[in-house]
């Protein structure tokens, strides 16, 4: 008498599952959505998974990149790379654009982070997105955790974490009106660690700055920041050469490099599994601001 294998699904199956199905639910509620594509871990992965979404067609949906300006060339290179390799609609919102224009305004202390949030705002009015994907995760930092996977965004693309609507098992509420939108996290139950695995699994190219290199860095408030055009050394500040790679990626005025030796997937994995520190905890200057940093960002309609 033969004997049925039992059925099993890994979590990683299940985590893909679920991001896929939430991507097919987009494109039968929405009528223009968007992809948010920076070229870092989460968003290559975000279009690894719409890839299996709609294959054999192509990905029904252009990507945006809210380019700040301040960026690491290696993610540039990766983003044209994979944008033309996919034959996507590359749409950019550019940060340096809004100021020459005098939209937004720069910030004393150069960084950009804060000001993307009217570039974004400015360009899903201008090409009427109504669902935008991003790749934000529940356990990189706590106000993300608040997020349910349909966000719910105002006529002012502002986010209220107290009028949120209720999520029961796998039922999305995209319900918006003209003006309005919905921010969408299809790897809202992922971690860290998950999206290591993933990329892993399926052999997922990334930008060189994921892995261990040495760069010329400076320690600021315990961080390493690169040094470039953007983070000139400050009095007292010695450039030393470390070993170093990025957990993170986005704008390099702001984003910090780790010590570490792990030059490989394998490696990383073992390194993500053994820190007791989140990404963007050990990673991000603009997190540290104040304790509220990234809800007080979130409310004016950054992701």
């Amino acid at each position: 008498m033969s004997q049925t294998k039992p059925y099993r699904v890994s979590h990683l199956d299940a985590l893909e599952a679920e991001s896929i199905f939430v991507m097919r639910e987009v494109m039968a509620e929405f009528e223009r959505p968007v992809l948010l594509f920076s070229g870092g871990k989460d968003s290559i992965v975000m279009l690894r998974l719409a890839e299996k979404a709609f294959a054999p067609a192509r990905i029904p949906f252009p990507v945006m990149h809210v380019d700040t300006g301040h960026n690491f060339p290696e993610v540039l290179e990766y983003r044209d790379t994979r944008v033309a390799e996919l034959g996507l609609n590359l749409v950019i919102a550019s940060v340096q654009e809004a100021i020459d224009s005098g939209q937004v305004r720069e910030l004393p202390d150069g960084t950009r982070n804060r000001i993307q949030t009217p570039v974004l705002l400015a360009a899903v009015e201008k090409y009427r997105f109504d669902a935008l994907f991003g790749g934000a995760r529940r356990d990189e930092e706590k106000a993300r955790a608040k997020e349910r996977m349909f966000s719910f965004r105002d006529e002012f693309g502002q986010w209220d974490p107290k009028n949120q609507r209720p999520e029961l098992w796998a039922l999305y509420n995209g319900r918006h009106h003209p003006g309005e939108s919905i921010r969408v996290f299809p790897l809202s139950n992922w971690t860290e660690l998950d999206v290591w695995h993933y990329i892993a699994k399926e052999q997922i190219p990334l930008p060189s700055i994921y892995y261990a290199h040495d760069r010329d860095v400076v320690e600021r408030n315990g961080m390493f920041y690169a040094v470039n055009e953007f983070i000139v050394p400050r009095d007292g500040e010695t450039v030393e050469t470390r070993r170093v790679r990025y957990r993170t990626v986005g704008d390099a005025s702001q984003t910090a490099a780790v010590l570490s030796e792990a030059d490989t997937v394998d490696k990383v994995i073992d390194e993500v599994a053994a820190t007791r520190i989140t990404e963007r905890g050990a990673t991000r200057g603009d997190d540290k601001v104040s304790e509220a940093a990234m809800e007080d960002r979130k409310r004016e309609g950054y992701f």
